[in-house]
């Protein structure tokens, strides 16, 4: 079998094709979490603790270089100049984002669980090939 024919029957297996939905979907799936976080939690958490924006809540470790053009309390402009920063409030903000995707993510496995769960039955009694395995055991023991 040749190389390709072998990567064809690799990428034509049910899980491969799962895998690669999931992907997709999971990434769409935190585009909306990112949205959920950015646009309506964090400015509520922003607001109730006295600021607009937690992601722009930064210590500044470095330098600001000579001929920076942006505004010096802007984080996002001292990040793309260069500037060592310690970004408390933007990590804070992805931190809530993976913990509001991890619960969901949680909440849908509990439910697929749930769901894909099956009842176990009771054995009523032995098999036909246990009955068969027994009666030759009999015999020779005879």
């Amino acid at each position: 079998m040749g190389l390709l024919s072998e990567f064809k029957a690799f990428i034509n297996r049910g899980n491969v094709m799962d895998l690669a939905i999931g992907v997709i979907i999971g990434g769409a799936f935190a585009t909306i979490t990112k949205s959920l976080t950015d646009d309506l939690i964090m400015p509520v958490i922003g607001y109730l603790f006295g600021g607009a924006d937690f992601s722009g809540y930064f210590v500044r470790l470095g330098e600001i270089p000579t001929g920076f053009k942006g505004n010096p309390e802007s984080y996002a402009d001292l990040k793309a100049a260069g500037v060592a920063m310690f970004g408390w409030g933007e990590f804070l903000t992805v931190l809530v984002n993976f913990l509001i995707l991890a619960f969901v993510i949680f909440l849908l496995m509990k439910l697929v669980n749930r769901v894909m769960a099956k009842p176990e039955e009771a054995p009523e009694g032995p098999s036909d090939e246990v009955l068969l395995l027994r009666e030759i055991r009999d015999s020779l023991k005879k």
